[in-house]
């Protein structure tokens, strides 16, 4: 990728005009959804199901960050350090919101895709900073040898990030427990809307990052498509690959296949709109780069998961001990 295109990508200016208040409130709103179907003993079933879950948790929490960073370092010069840093926003967050309900499309197992929801959105207010710290640093370790150019020094504010994702997430999720706990008609008749809600919503959240800048997105199509593809297959490949290896139910194989390819890019829209995280001056004063791979992850994963869905319920492939 050229210099030229790289500078305009990372020059991207994105205001949301008070758009970014709004997608804070639908993604709670969206993450109380989530909270709707997860009861309280979910969390007991962790322990009695540990093989599966625990190939999940670590596919998603470990796996994926990591071989993230041993694929920006494959593709050279082809991510600039924003694409790379955004690439490893991306697999610091917790599985996407609609992972559920594609593992239900294809005929997985849905109370282990609820399980490593609940689990992963529990704890993504730890590791989703700390991930991004740890990978991210680790990355311009990396640049610092092989990228030639400037490279923007990694100050995160973790307290800023675990205020944000507590907030829009962890309170949230408790208050959706608790009504699916004790309100379950109510839990029953917005469970579908909220669903139905996020999905609207962030695309048009991505519609109005693209349609600002679409001169400059349309001169880099091409590199944003295969950056988000080969991110995506890997996050596909680890699921797949780590349950087929540890010889996992076929499906418990579907599920943790999609829980690891289906990422919360919308959490990661949240954190990098927000100025006191990424604020608009210094080293993140042009981070187009990041949010550019972080939005199209976001319609890419929707497009992938239920393609992978379909062809599952396509081809009704079964194995004998399920």
């Amino acid at each position: 990728m050229s210099e030229q295109i790289i500078r305009e990508i990372d020059a991207m200016n994105v205001t949301m005009n008070g758009g970014s208040t709004l997608l804070n409130i639908v993604l709670a709103l969206v993450m109380f959804g989530v909270a709707l179907g997860i009861k309280p003993r979910t969390f007991v079933d962790i322990v009695k199901n540990p093989k599966s879950i625990i190939t999940g948790i670590a596919c998603q929490l470990v796996l994926l960050p990591a071989l993230t960073l041993v694929l920006i370092m494959a593709m050279g010069n082809l991510v600039s350090p924003m694409f790379a840093l955004g690439m490893i926003l991306v697999a610091s967050c917790p599985g996407g919101n609609i992972s559920n309900f594609i593992t239900s499309l294809s005929r997985g197992n849905s109370e282990l895709s609820v399980s490593l929801t609940a689990f992963n959105t529990a704890i993504c207010v730890f590791s989703t900073p700390l991930n991004f710290a740890f990978w991210g640093k680790m990355y311009l370790n990396f640049a610092g040898n092989h990228y030639i150019g400037d490279l923007p020094e990694l100050v995160i504010p973790l307290g800023e990030i675990f205020q944000s994702i507590f907030i829009i997430m962890g309170i949230p999720l408790v208050l959706g427990i608790l009504c699916g706990q004790y309100l379950p008609k109510v839990a029953n008749v917005l469970k579908k809307p909220l669903q139905y809600l996020s999905i609207v919503v962030f695309i048009a959240m991505v519609i109005i990052i693209f349609t600002g800048n679409i001169d400059v997105f349309m001169k880099v199509i091409q590199y944003i498509f295969l950056v988000v593809l080969l991110h995506n297959l890997l996050a596909l490949g680890i699921g797949y690959g780590t349950s087929t290896l540890l010889k996992l139910p076929y499906k418990d194989r579907r599920t943790v296949t999609i829980e690891t390819g289906i990422q919360n890019s919308g959490l990661g829209l949240v954190l990098l709109l927000n100025p006191n995280i990424f604020p608009d001056t210094g080293a993140w004063a042009n981070n187009g780069g990041m949010l550019i791979i972080t939005a199209w992850w976001g319609v890419w994963h929707i497009i992938s998961g239920l393609t992978l869905a379909f062809l599952w319920r396509w081809r009704g492939r079964k194995e004998p001990n399920e």
